[in-house]
């Protein structure tokens, strides 16, 4: 899960994220492009390859080479173990347990 945390902590590698969401199956062309066009982020394409590879780690993101391209897709599975710590993190916490104090 740090992996995961470490990878959701830059603010490029979110928009890369809601990129993949909104269209899944991307080139790193493609990703440039919407970070300067949509975002206004101008970012290098070795920069971007870099935070991909960051995603990929944590298992965000599955690249996969058809040709002479590479077609990077969102995999959120990863998500579930944070989603589910925040769940527990957020549940109201149990009273502390009586303890008996002797004579």
């Amino acid at each position: 899960m740090d992996e995961v945390f470490r990878a959701l902590a830059d603010p490029t590698r979110r928009l890369l994220l809601e990129e993949l969401r909104r269209r899944d199956g991307q080139t790193l062309f493609e990703l440039c492009t919407r970070l300067i066009s949509v975002h206004d982020v101008v970012v290098t394409r070795q920069a971007v390859s870099k935070h991909l590879g960051v995603l990929a780690d944590a298992g965000l993101v599955r690249a996969t080479r058809a040709g002479r391209t590479t077609v990077h897709r969102l995999d959120p599975t990863p998500l579930a173990g944070v989603v589910g710590w925040l769940d527990v993190l957020s549940a109201p916490a149990s009273p502390p347990a009586a303890t008996e104090e002797s004579p």
